[in-house]
């Protein structure tokens, strides 16, 4: 095996990425080794990119303060908040299982706007709401081009192609770039 190390993952992650998987995370952190490089596996069919982004940040400032190396390893379906928590790990430093499928798409709204009261009031809670789709949409962007930086993939392809449900092979993504090799 070339990569001895992924075969024993320090924090195992699966399902849905949301507050559960947090505190799982959480706890497996604290209790991994404090040195040596930090093996994170996930299989997910997505959940709350905010989740991944909170996760992905945690260990982004782990590797800033301590120097630690993390390792991403993807299983199976790295989907949707998935996608969104590897972006945090830097492309030399990802890598999937073989037949693991990554799927990214564009965030996903379900929002009712009910118009009552006086007029201005109406107005500054339409502008929030466009306030807070619009900086929705900024994030999602960053996650894009974190999540292609250092491959062959340029942002506007995501852009093309998320809104459709990309899916990416494992063996597609070495070849592009998004991931460092297949075990």
């Amino acid at each position: 095996m070339r990569y001895p190390l992924l075969s024993q993952p320090h924090i195992i992650l699966h399902g849905p990425v949301d507050h559960d998987m947090y505190a799982r995370f959480r706890e497996q952190l604290a209790a991994a080794p404090a040195d040596g490089p930090l093996v994170v596996a996930i299989s997910t069919l997505g959940g709350d990119p905010e989740v991944a982004r909170l996760m992905g940040d945690e260990l982004r400032l782990l590797r800033e303060y301590t120097g630690r190396e993390t390792l991403f390893l993807g299983k199976v379906a790295v989907y949707s908040a998935g996608a969104t928590f590897m972006a945090s790990f830097p492309t030399d430093k990802r890598f999937l299982t073989r037949g693991t499928r990554i799927m990214v798409h564009e965030r996903i709204l379900t929002k009712t706007v009910e118009l009552s009261g006086p007029l201005k009031s109406v107005v500054a809670g339409l502008k929030a709401n466009l306030h807070e789709i619009e900086e929705s949409v900024r994030i999602e962007e960053e996650g894009f081009r974190a999540l292609v930086a250092g491959s062959k993939i340029a942002f506007e392809e995501v852009q093309k192609r998320a809104p459709s449900n990309w899916y990416i092979e494992a063996e597609e993504a070495r070849d592009l770039g998004l991931v460092l090799d297949l075990i």
